[in-house]
């Protein structure tokens, strides 16, 4: 079964949909999990929108046979099937997008494949609500990378430099205002070296690449917004030894960061339900990821906060 694609999508849901669904054909074959959830996303939020019309209807229900199709092909792909990896798989992806644009940003290198990283990035973090409520960096984030793919676009459309990093006039203008022409953004010929682009136009993190650190040049000026240097637990700065390393956003028990440290006993008695275990899956995933981009803090307060919950019951977030 062919996949359904953007061009598929009827007249209906395009608006609501049909961006999602292009960034689902862009990783067919970069990414099959970041597919498959843009494409899951699509058909929930479709529903809600036009399940009626028979063009919609159809559309929907083709698109539920492939998700289901694509489940049996993936069947060894845990993020496919375990709702904890593949969130934390999804927020690595969409962090790892918005602090590429964010750093190309502040260094004031603008062009169409910032304003195309930003507004993925952001419709990325739109997916994660699948997984329920978005937490409140990524919620920050998301909003500030559509601000700034459509301050950026803006700019260049009416001839315009524009000014790098934060501005205290973001939040001015509406980021789905029509005529933004956001569907016909697409990268250059010539991708950033920490990035590739697929012969479609679409934009990804070069495989083996760290995007790096978003460092502000100034600090923030009075009422303005700073987005996190580190927007979630799941997100990483390079790996580079060069590069100054970034502040958690979370600051990591002292007790953790001593040589000395040892974990709390166990307690007998402590009786934890299946959320709360989920929860701490969650933690450990997020430190998986974490070391996998050498973010030895970030991996440390999350199998710290782990530790605490399955030794105290007490949810330390």
């Amino acid at each position: 079964m062919a996949a359904p694609g953007p061009a598929n999508v009827p007249a209906t849901l395009k608006s609501g949909i049909q961006k999602y669904m292009r960034i689902a054909t862009e990783h067919d074959r970069r990414d099959p999990v970041v597919a498959y959830y843009c494409r899951l996303y699509a058909m929930q939020h479709g529903m809600t929108i036009d399940k009626k019309s028979p063009e919609a209807r159809q559309f929907l229900v083709s698109l539920m046979d492939f998700l289901e199709q694509e489940k049996t092909r993936l069947k060894e792909e845990e993020a496919i099937h375990n709702e904890v990896a593949g969130q934390a798989h999804l927020e690595n992806y969409a962090v790892n997008l918005f602090l590429y644009a964010d750093t190309e940003d502040r260094a004031g290198r603008f062009g169409k494949n910032v304003i195309k990283a930003f507004l993925t990035s952001s419709q990325l973090m739109d997916i994660l609500t699948t997984f329920g409520e978005l937490t409140e960096e990524i919620a920050k984030n998301r909003q500030y990378a559509r601000w700034k793919a459509f301050y950026i676009n803006k700019c260049m459309q009416n001839g315009e430099t524009p000014i790098a990093g934060p501005l205290p006039e973001e939040g001015e203008g509406d980021p789905a205002a029509p005529g933004v022409g956001f569907e016909n953004v697409a990268g250059p010929s010539v991708p950033p070296s920490n990035m590739t682009f697929s012969t479609d136009g679409g934009l990804f993190p070069a495989p083996g690449a760290h995007a790096p650190p978003s460092t502000p040049q100034d600090p923030p000026r009075a009422g303005q917004y700073q987005p996190n240097q580190q927007p979630g637990a799941s997100s990483y700065p390079s790996a580079s030894s060069s590069s100054q390393p970034v502040p958690s956003s979370r600051t990591a028990p002292a007790a953790a960061a001593t040589p000395d440290w040892k974990p709390p006993p166990n307690p007998g008695g402590v009786q934890l339900t299946s959320q709360q275990y989920q929860k701490g899956i969650k933690y450990c995933k997020f430190a998986s990821s974490a070391m996998q981009y050498e973010d030895s803090q970030t991996a440390i307060e999350n199998l710290t906060k782990a530790l605490n919950l399955l030794t105290t019951g007490v949810d330390s977030n």
